[in-house]
């Protein structure tokens, strides 16, 4: 279904299959793994010298490195080396990463206690907890809108990106049903969270690609390392774009 033409067809029959959706979801739950977030450190440098840039990646498990062993992988990390690599500038890296983390609890309890750092660059990586937790379309809104707010607000200088819940089909631990219905709350998250990135200036990185199940790692929904490397890649492509220039904000742009 598209979500982006018919967004009140697809919030009810989102809702009519919520019972079977919680019977199937209890049911893959208790078969899943339970992973833990990366080990090693939160915080590092890339290059010698003052930092050119500095680079917070801030939340869920997608930000805690959860399907890989060290944090030297994680998407923040990456992103920090990939851009001394291509840039030739010193790339300072930190990763706040909460697993099972929804927007309320980023804002309330984590972007509070961040520490007073210049960062240049803040990386979200939010939603999916919030849509498979069948959070309201109208609490989404609030909660993701409010947490742009205490981010722009900590953070005044810094440029803010959010990165859109991918095809959660791909995912192999989903059956298809769970996953097709999963889509059409990720279809209107998305929409949601485009919208409201133009209106607070927030860069909106469209889904990345998943091509194949190669990049998930051993439960089936989270990346590995394949899958980090291929995500922060896809992140690096959208580095120097604007609010208003990315593909997924077309729509919801009034000149």
């Amino acid at each position: 279904m598209n979500v982006d033409r018919y967004p009140l067809a697809a919030k009810f029959l989102s809702w009519l299959l919520f019972l079977p959706y919680v019977a199937q979801g209890i049911w893959v739950r208790s078969r899943s793994l339970r992973l833990s977030p990366a080990a090693g450190p939160r915080s590092g440098v890339y290059g010698s010298g003052k930092p050119a840039v500095s680079i917070l990646t801030v939340g869920d498990s997608s930000g805690a490195a959860v399907g890989i062993e060290h944090t030297d992988g994680s998407i923040g990390a990456q992103i920090a080396r990939k851009w001394h690599e291509r840039r030739n500038e010193t790339a300072h890296w930190h990763i706040s990463g909460h697993n099972s983390a929804v927007a309320s609890e980023l804002r309330d309890y984590v972007v509070p206690n961040l520490e007073p750092v210049d960062y240049t660059h803040i990386f979200i990586m939010l939603g999916t907890n919030d849509m498979k937790n069948w959070h309201t379309t109208g609490r989404w809104k609030r909660d993701f809108g409010s947490l742009l707010y205490a981010l722009r607000t900590r953070f005044p200088e810094s440029k803010i990106y959010w990165h859109q819940a991918i095809d959660i089909s791909t995912a192999p631990a989903l059956p298809a049903f769970l996953g097709w219905v999963m889509n059409l709350r990720v279809g209107l998250f998305n929409r949601i969270g485009a919208q409201l990135c133009v209106e607070r200036g927030v860069v909106c990185i469209p889904p990345l690609p998943v091509e194949d199940p190669s990049g998930f790692c051993r439960d089936g929904f989270h990346a590995n390392e394949l899958g980090y490397d291929y995500w922060s890649d896809h992140m690096m492509k959208f580095v120097d774009e604007t609010p208003r220039s990315t593909p997924p904000v077309q729509d919801y742009i009034r000149e």
